[in-house]
């Protein structure tokens, strides 16, 4: 039996736990929160403490990698009904939360875990107490749990699992409104300073004077309306994390400033004497571009080498397109009332991924507010994709730089294949809707479950024209024999054509998320780019 080398008197949090890496992280978490935490090898020593302890459970957080650990569970249960246990699984490991929640788990986590979900299953688990004594989880959150797995969750969990407990300042790069604040938060609760104060100050929205005074604070009599001595915030950050957002935009002089308390930990009130010393963890965020910069003499070499210890750039929601729909859900659930339920339709979900998002995850939540109050999906998707179309016309999205050269012709041939059938696709589902309506435009559109002018843009783009008493197609040979034989067959059902087009949707998803998966396998070909492109050409 081993114990953790720091004792408090909140309480005793008994472990199994067989990965060191994850054991070290939730004794770490724990520990942040006041809890005194004991190791146990096995079973067989989690119920030798259990039946003779040195001092009372609180919980119990039990690994179970086989099915054998059920037995082992029902066995603790026997033995101590009320004690809490939250069990921990791999994803590979047969045992299901169903199982173990049978069994008698009080919670169930699949491991690698979040932060946050890890503190939200230890509430559950040690009920007010986690709360209580320790510092909540950070409000904000990403939006995605442990089950989605994609490309920037696994990379920003693997980020802060890391960086979190390193003591040293971190830059985050990133376009506004990407979530660098929730970042930030997620790597203060992941630090050994979780338990002490995390402020913001944003850089860009107060002058100049008032960031010195919010910073350094003043003594009374600094300047007029001085009346009291006042703590800036880095003393009342002292001992947790500072938020410098929008570092970029800072006063050339206030720099200076910064980065002498960045290289000493110390500095003077305005207006006073006396040096304050603060033990402070800096984390800057910014949407510019240093580099740039420091080249027009706009930000301080030093000073940007004094905050660039480790740096991360934060991608655009334009190009985390598999993160979209989760996000959006999980806005729908912080939202809406508690019992109600608002769905996303086809049409708004398709709306969503082909526009840019240019605002980011902030213009996301916005739009899903505003779904809640308006309850119109039809009004917000049309309008989504106006802004997409006059995009189109006037912005090109840059993808992202390109690991290597692929060979000549390989990726327009592919996205020419996957656009081609995508309208071919589009184009039937189409015509099977307006030969079903006798060619009423009004009634086709409802059949398709979208606006009336968003029907009329697809006909033109496609070049759906019943001018001449029969469609023009814009495909010369395929779509042309395609509708040659939707008129031969003027029964056939929409439902069918339907079910085809969302085919030929899934299968582009398919090949996108195949690309992305082989990115950096196959060598001397930029899979990942050609995979964003993809998912950009058919959403």
């Amino acid at each position: 039996m081993q114990q953790s080398t720091r004792k408090t008197c909140k309480g005793t949090v008994l472990m199994s736990e067989e990965e060191p890496e994850v054991r070290n992280y939730l004794i770490m978490a724990l520990e942040a929160h006041g809890y005194n935490v004991e190791i146990a090898d096995g079973g067989n020593e989690v119920l030798d403490f259990l039946r003779h302890p040195s001092q009372p459970a609180s919980a119990l957080l039990l690994a179970m990698p086989q099915l054998d650990g059920l037995a082992m569970l029902s066995q603790i249960r026997r033995e101590n009904r009320d004690l809490p246990v939250l069990v921990l699984a791999g994803r590979s490991s047969p045992v299901t939360a169903a199982e173990a929640l049978k069994s008698g788990a009080t919670d169930f986590l699949y491991k690698p875990t979040t932060h946050e979900a890890l503190c939200r299953s230890l509430r559950q688990v040690l009920g007010g107490a986690w709360a209580e004594h320790g510092p909540e989880a950070p409000p904000e959150s990403n939006g995605l749990d442990e089950s989605h797995n994609f490309g920037w969750t696994r990379k920003s969990e693997s980020f802060v699992h890391k960086v979190g407990p390193a003591d040293v300042p971190v830059l985050i790069l990133g376009e506004t409104g990407t979530g660098k604040e929730v970042l930030s938060r997620r790597l203060h609760a992941c630090s050994a300073r979780a338990h002490k104060p995390f402020l913001k100050l944003n850089c860009a929205a107060l002058p100049p004077e008032l960031v010195e005074s919010e910073l350094f604070g003043y003594d009374r009599g600094a300047f007029t309306g001085a009346f009291q001595k006042k703590a800036g915030m880095f003393e009342q950050a002292d001992g947790g994390m500072l938020l410098l957002d929008e570092i970029g935009d800072m006063d050339h002089k206030l720099q200076a400033k910064l980065l002498h308390v960045l290289q000493d930990r110390t500095f003077q009130h305005l207006g006073g004497k006396e040096t304050v010393s603060v033990d402070v963890r800096v984390i800057a965020a910014t949407h510019r571009n240093l580099q740039d910069a420091i080249s027009e003499g706009a930000f301080r070499e030093d000073l940007y080498y004094r905050l660039n210890v480790i740096s991360i750039q934060v991608p655009p929601l334009r190009q985390r397109r598999d993160e979209i729909v989760p996000l959006a859900e999980h806005f729908l659930k912080k939202y809406l009332p508690p019992g109600e339920s608002l769905p996303l339709t086809p049409v708004m979900t398709l709306a969503m991924l082909e526009y840019d998002w240019p605002g980011n995850i902030r213009e996301l939540e916005n739009l899903i507010r505003s779904y809640i109050v308006l309850g119109d999906a039809e009004s917000l998707a049309f309008e989504l994709r106006r802004k997409t179309t006059h995009a189109e016309g006037t912005l090109v999205a840059m993808p992202a730089a390109p690991a290597a050269n692929p060979p000549d012709g390989a990726e327009t041939s592919i996205l020419h294949q996957v656009n081609r059938a995508k309208e071919l696709a589009e184009t039937d589902a189409i015509m099977a809707a307006l030969n079903a309506t006798h060619w009423n435009r009004k009634q086709a559109a409802g059949r398709l479950g979208i606006d009336y002018k968003a029907l009329l843009y697809r006909m033109k783009k496609l070049g759906i024209d019943d001018s001449s008493g029969c469609p023009v197609s814009p495909f010369p040979v395929a779509a042309s024999a395609q509708l040659a034989k939707e008129k031969e067959t003027p029964e056939r059902s929409f439902a069918g054509a339907a079910g085809e087009i969302m085919a030929a949707l899934t299968a582009c998803m398919m090949l996108s998320t195949l690309l992305d998966g082989l990115s950096g396998v196959v060598d001397g070909f930029n899979l990942s780019g050609l995979a964003s492109q993809i998912a950009r050409t058919v959403f």
